[in-house]
């Protein structure tokens, strides 16, 4: 099978792109590796793959890209809360207009295979919580004045209660609370728009949790959190855990995302819709902190918490896996103890 993978180069498209050819597919990378996050084209690309270097808001680079080929998985994007609000249009850009650009392009050549978006949890705000009075609830956004006051927990909006935070299913409610995760939506609405104007079209859009693992950046906003800990440990800072370090998140493994990506390009049934991709074994920010500094070697310094916060940020989100094991036969096979540890001496990928 002939496979686009567009940022194949990055983080997680690059391990896509192992998975694809492991699997014995020809794969085709575009990607602008751009500045923000590579330092030129980093060492672990393929010789076996065929490379359209630019920028995939361009029509002439994507029409280049999309000849010819049977499938698609799209992971080019801007990822993070990054710096602040002055990030928008760069966000909007480069995964709004880079999703309409592909698509535009898909359609001028009649495609009408399958593609697999690489969506986000960051879709659902905050995850599911329980009222012991009112059962499912969403809460609103957390107001400042409650962070100032480091009242982290949301709150049931009809009694004021404590919440039980529960695995968040596929067909919960979407409700992003920043500009990445507002993108990410708008990836996915786009993406169904196409498949149901071409037939033979389908869109599984996975929707990927908490991702670590090698080849992440060094030293940038625009990271996981895992990564940013990370490139402190390296630097001899201790990890800065925000809040209370208690948000519950659920750190899936690199290897285990690419395989999700292979299961669904070659899935028997295409596999229609959103699809949580994860481990099913939450852990706290801290937790991952502290496994991180852990596996790092004697003398690294322990996570600090600060007690800041971000206020796009949410404070519970991890997956029900139960519908990435039924429709793709997905389970994660890193456990976060093993994988903690091989990320923690895994090589970052330079920036700048």
């Amino acid at each position: 099978m002939r496979v686009l993978v567009t940022g194949g180069a990055g983080f997680i498209g690059s391990h896509v792109v192992d998975a694809l050819v492991a699997r014995g597919d020809e794969v085709r990378v575009v990607d602008l590796l751009h500045p923000g996050a590579h330092q030129g084209k980093p060492g672990y690309l393929r010789a076996d793959v065929e490379h359209v270097w630019g920028d995939a808001t361009d029509a002439t680079t994507m029409m280049q890209a999309v000849p010819d080929i049977d499938a698609v998985c799209h992971q080019a994007a801007m990822v993070g809360l990054g710096v602040d609000f002055d990030d928008v249009r760069a966000y909007c850009t480069h995964n709004d207009l880079g999703t309409a650009s592909l698509l535009e392009s898909l359609h001028r050549v009649g495609f009408g295979g399958r593609l697999v978006l690489a969506s986000s949890m960051v879709v659902y705000g905050e995850g599911r919580y329980r009222c012991p009075q009112h059962d499912i609830v969403r809460p609103a956004p957390r107001a400042r004045a409650a962070l100032d006051a480091g009242e982290w927990e949301p709150c049931c909006p009809r009694c004021d209660a404590e919440l039980v935070a529960s695995p968040v299913p596929e067909d919960a409610p979407t409700d992003p609370r920043n500009v990445y995760a507002a993108t990410k939506l708008h990836q996915e609405h786009l993406c169904a728009a196409f498949a149901r104007e071409h037939p033979g079209s389908t869109v599984t859009a996975l929707r990927y949790h908490n991702v670590y693992g090698p080849r992440m950046p060094r030293d940038t906003p625009y990271a996981g959190v895992a990564a940013i800990f990370r490139s402190a440990l390296e630097g001899g800072r201790a990890p800065e855990v925000t809040e209370d370090g208690g948000q519950r998140r659920d750190f899936v493994h690199v290897r285990d995302v690419a395989r999700a990506n292979e299961l669904a390009i070659h899935a028997d049934v295409p596999v229609d819709g959103p699809v949580n991709i994860a481990s099913g074994t939450p852990h706290t920010v801290l937790e991952m902190a502290s496994a991180l500094s852990a596996g790092f070697g004697p003398g690294a310094p322990e996570p600090v918490v600060t007690g800041r916060y971000r206020l796009g940020d949410v404070r519970h989100v991890f997956a029900a896996t139960d519908a990435a094991a039924e429709r793709l036969g997905f389970r994660a096979e890193v456990g976060f103890d093993v994988g903690m540890q091989d990320f923690a001496k895994a090589p970052l990928r330079e920036v700048r």
